[in-house]
């Protein structure tokens, strides 16, 4: 699935990279509203972006995405057919993630290194904090969605550092999308 869909600015967008990005928004957007059938979606376009991004060299973005194939069937199983019910995680919890994020990526990004990754700490963030974003999410913790914002700014700026402007771009969006998401879902537990 290499094959060129269109140019844009010199850059080249494939049949798989616009595919991927297209089904990761729509996964995305209706993770915003709470709604299940946002996990088919996620699987879908992980399974795609997958991939694209073996065939880059980003190594722990294409492991990434075999653990949001994980969370889409856990998410479908877990989240109620009306969809999610947000809630927040205690402070201490808050704490406890937020140092297996940092203690994660201190341990995966010399790994990354050693075996020949295109990036490694920018990556190393991206997988972990993704996963514990997405684990976030599968629970219904509105804190999913600030994370989701770090990670997606973080994903826009080494993408386009590798020259994947159509995925950073998506990534851009996403950081928008992950305001939408952290309003809607803080919202909907102050009613």
């Amino acid at each position: 699935m290499s094959t060129i869909l269109f140019t844009a600015w010199g850059y080249q967008v494939s049949v798989l990279e616009f595919v991927s990005a297209i089904t990761s928004l729509i996964g995305v957007w209706l993770g915003t509203t709470g709604k299940r059938i946002t996990w088919p979606w996620w699987a879908i376009s992980s399974a795609l972006y997958l991939v694209f991004f073996y065939q880059a060299k980003l190594y722990a973005s294409s492991l990434l995405q075999i653990v949001f194939i994980v969370a889409a069937v856990w998410g479908w199983r877990d989240w109620a057919p009306t969809g999610a019910v947000p809630g927040f995680l205690t402070k201490r919890h808050r704490i406890y993630w937020l140092l297996l994020t940092l203690a994660s990526v201190l341990l995966l990004a010399p790994v990354l290194s050693k075996i020949g990754a295109a990036a490694t700490w920018s990556d190393a963030f991206l997988l972990i904090g993704s996963l514990v974003a997405q684990i976030l999410m599968v629970y219904e913790k509105v804190e999913s969605w600030v994370l989701w914002l770090i990670v997606d700014a973080a994903g826009t700026i080494e993408y386009a550092y590798y020259g994947y402007w159509f995925t950073a771009l998506l990534y851009a969006i996403f950081t928008v999308v992950a305001v939408v998401g952290w309003k809607r879902w803080y919202d909907s537990r102050s009613n």
